[in-house]
């Protein structure tokens, strides 16, 4: 037996485990390229999709942007339209102040005085005039107190003169007072006139 080579065999069988291994590892070399290439190609799938929302959720984010500026400019708009109904509403409703006004003051001077300017400052008027007496401004005042488009009449000066014109003992006063102008308009004020 010694005549027996058994080196061919096992350098046949080497050669064949060699070729064996190399064609099982260039095969798992592929297959892991391919799955490789694979993934790689789910991936950039996922991130295209994803890409793809994202632009058009910004292009709709921009479509809203645009909307809500158009709204914004809405509410401008009604905001300037409803300040100048309640600007024509405040208008028409203080119309018919001004003759109330200058009725009151004519209802509410009692004889011996006389007005001789009136100033308004919003709702403040400031009379000036002359009375023949100290008695007639107090008499003046309760009217205006009295008188529903009228409030808080307040003295700011009397001084007492004499007149000069047709008796030297005749003593003119010469006043000036406040008065605010009602801010609600009475609705009465007709019926509790006699």
């Amino acid at each position: 037996m010694a005549n027996i080579n058994l080196l061919p065999w096992r350098q046949a069988r080497r050669k064949r485990q060699q070729r064996d291994f190399a064609v099982l590892t260039s095969g798992a070399l592929v297959i892991t390229a391919l799955l490789m290439v694979m993934v790689h190609a789910n991936i950039a799938h996922r991130i295209e999709y994803q890409q793809q929302r994202n632009q058009f959720l910004t292009s709709e984010i921009a479509v809203l942007d645009q909307k809500i500026k158009e709204i914004q400019e809405l509410e401008k708009q009604k905001k300037s339209l409803i300040a100048r109904m309640g600007v024509i509403q405040k208008l028409q409703t203080s119309r018919p102040e001004a003759v109330h006004l200058f009725d009151e003051l004519a209802r509410t001077i009692p004889e011996g005085v006389q007005l001789m300017d009136l100033t308004q400052t919003d709702r403040t008027l400031t009379l000036n005039g002359i009375a023949q007496s100290n008695a007639r401004v107090s008499v003046y005042m309760r009217n205006l107190e009295l008188s529903p488009w009228l409030q808080e009449p307040s003295l700011l000066v009397i001084e007492s003169r004499p007149d000069g014109k047709e008796k030297k003992d005749r003593q003119m006063s010469r006043f000036s007072l406040k008065v605010t102008q009602s801010d609600d308009s009475p609705k009465d004020a007709a019926k509790s006139r006699p």
